[in-house]
């Protein structure tokens, strides 16, 4: 039991190691910004529409 699971942590640490294809540290970069971009825009678009049906709750449907 223990050599397979020995053996599962050795074959984990061979594909890890030769056969991923890590991203280099430009790559990186620019995947962070894609995703920090992406991020703040779905952000605001939530804030657009909570505010928009926050407007429409109370000043048009529910005035004070």
């Amino acid at each position: 039991m223990f050599k397979k699971i020995a053996n599962s942590f050795k074959e984990s640490y061979n594909e890890l190691v030769h056969k991923v294809t890590w991203p280099t540290s430009k790559e990186l970069s620019s995947s962070a910004v894609v995703v920090l971009t992406a991020s703040l825009l779905i952000a605001l678009v939530v804030f657009l529409m909570d505010s928009a049906f926050q407007f429409l709750m109370e000043d048009i449907i529910y005035p004070h």
